[in-house]
């Protein structure tokens, strides 16, 4: 009996030898596999869509090709608008009154008078195709872009692909100034020369010379789809990305569908969606002890009084939203039949949204930071292609499903991000704040001057923020 007891022990040793490491193995998988799923990053699903006319076709693959595409215009063309502005009716403005009723009529004719009488188109078409243009059809539509590379790279330096994102009611124009810092920055006294770009700079679906859906639903989330595949079908697996204005919501919608292509996100805008508890109370205390509410005092005095600047300021200066975003193709129509209309209508928010100062003036600031021929090659980027009714849809798309955007802040961004702050943007967003959707800032930069069309207006200033944040995501 002792021999049989001492073998049935053994026999249950063996089995606990075996058994115990096992179900420690197990348990020890299934926490772990917890733990990863507890902390899972959130992305926005990829899915796919259709834009072009009609039905997808049930055959055939997509033309992946990319065509070389340049701007040309024509005497018609010209003679067209030069006969429209002849035939331009004004109301007589205000007095007084300067840009605080909108675009001071007595100002707009002179700019009427200059854009008649001396701008000259075909010398811009020139500026314009002196960067490579090119069309590409994507999910049905096709996708015009600018992609230029640095002229010059030192032996073993490594470029950097960023793709540059426009918005409302701007253009692919905008880069034109930045375009050569960040490609050639020693050449432009940037003492960044570790860091290079090849820049590719698309036009957003509907804008410019990117055709518009013909379908309902195109947002945001479809603009980042598509640019994906652009880039992909560009040949690159990891990119930069830089945005603002809508562009900055494109960019963030990439980051949060595909981070593991994005090395780095770079904004001059931050889209944050409705104030939790935290933040209302980072609000109330603030203005008194903003170091206590993770505030610092530039913070402060970007965001106070804030019954004035978040409520006021903002709602006087957001009722094109409101229109573009329920009814943009009512008054789309007059802007896209009238040159005068569309330039008064965009050039407005190049006065307003550049400095908040500026409405008191009679001729809005506008040519103390932009020159003529650079604003209204702006407005004939909309003029020539029609796409102002198309451009204001967006607003309709993004906002009737979404009217705070909160959904795109129910998926944090964890790549690493730059936020470049600067002093006159329409809201300010303390980096405390961002914080709640972009958990991975690298830095954040309290710009000492500019506005909301940053690589516009301060094109310096804005590159080398964005070297600066990219040498520091480099060295991770």
């Amino acid at each position: 009996q002792t021999i049989l007891h001492f073998h049935r022990s053994f026999d249950y040793s063996q089995k606990n030898a075996v058994l115990v490491p096992v179900a420690a193995l197990g348990i020890g998988g299934m926490l772990v596999y917890w733990l990863r799923c507890r902390h899972k990053i959130k992305t926005i699903e990829m899915g796919n869509g259709w834009w072009g006319s009609g039905e997808r076709p049930l055959k055939g693959k997509e033309d992946e090709s990319i065509r070389p595409f340049k701007i040309e215009t024509s005497d018609k063309e010209i003679e067209d608008l030069h006969r429209r502005l002849d035939q331009a009716r004004y109301t007589p403005h205000v007095e007084g009154a300067a840009f605080h009723y909108g675009f001071n009529s007595s100002y707009l004719q002179k700019v009427v008078a200059y854009w008649r009488n001396q701008f000259d188109w075909r010398k811009q078409v020139e500026v314009l195709n002196k960067y490579p243009h090119y069309h590409t059809t994507i999910e049905g539509i096709d996708i015009h872009f600018i992609h230029v590379k640095p002229p010059y790279v030192p032996h073993g330096r490594a470029v950097r692909p960023l793709l540059m994102v426009h918005g409302w009611p701007g253009s692919f124009y905008e880069f034109y100034k930045i375009i050569p810092l960040l490609t050639e920055p020693a050449r432009h006294g940037l003492n960044e020369g570790d860091v290079v770009f090849e820049v590719i700079c698309p036009s957003i679906p509907g804008y410019g010379f990117s055709e518009a859906s013909h379908q309902e639903g195109f947002d945001s989330i479809a603009a980042a789809r598509i640019f994906h595949k652009l880039m992909k079908r560009l040949g690159f697996k990891e990119y930069y990305l830089q945005g603002g204005d809508w562009g900055a919501l494109i960019t963030t919608n990439m980051a949060q569908m595909l981070p593991q292509s994005v090395k780095g996100l770079h904004l001059n805008v931050v889209f944050i969606g409705r104030p939790g508890l935290g933040r209302l109370i980072s609000i109330m205390l603030g203005a008194y002890v903003p170091w206590l509410v993770g505030l610092s005092r530039e913070d402060a005095r970007r965001i106070y009084p804030f019954v004035q600047k978040n409520f006021y300021d903002i709602v006087r200066e957001s009722g094109y939203l409101h229109i573009q975003a329920t009814k943009p193709d009512t008054a789309g129509c007059g802007l896209n039949d009238s040159p005068v209309g569309l330039a008064a209508y965009i050039l407005e928010k190049f006065s307003t949204w550049t400095d908040k100062s500026f409405p008191h003036r009679d001729d809005g600031g506008l040519e103390s930071k932009y020159s003529l021929d650079d604003l209204l090659t702006n407005v004939m980027i909309y003029w020539v292609t029609s796409s102002i009714v198309s451009s204001m849809r967006f607003y309709k798309e993004n906002f009737f499903r979404d009217p705070t955007l909160s959904l795109h802040n129910r998926v944090g961004v964890y790549v690493p991000t730059g936020l470049a702050a600067f002093p006159q943007e329409i809201v300010h967003t303390p980096p405390r704040w961002a914080k709640d959707a972009y958990k991975n800032i690298i830095t954040y930069s309290y710009m000492p001057r500019g506005g909301h069309f940053a690589a516009f207006e301060e094109p310096k200033l804005l590159a080398q923020d964005i070297m600066h944040f990219v040498r520091k995501v480099e060295q991770l």
